[in-house]
């Protein structure tokens, strides 16, 4: 079911049938801009895209190996 535009806000978790899922991080009068988990970061006119509400968190983010320091002499 793919919900008006005008009912999504900067945040929400929306699923795109191409892209897959993501959540939005801007939108403004021309454009929707969502940072998909895959697909990275796609802007869409606004009048055009085709989204739809999703309650799918978030992946979790991969944690990053500390780079060791090198130990005073």
């Amino acid at each position: 079911m793919s919900k008006n535009k005008d009912e999504f806000a900067v945040d929400d978790r929306v699923s795109h049938y191409q892209h897959g899922l993501g959540k939005i991080t801007q939108i403004d009068d021309r454009y929707t801009t969502i940072a998909f988990d895959t697909a990275g970061l796609r802007k869409f006119l606004k009048d055009v895209v085709r989204l739809e509400r999703s309650d799918v968190p978030a992946p979790p983010k991969p944690k990053v190996p500390r780079a060791k320091t090198a130990k005073k002499a």
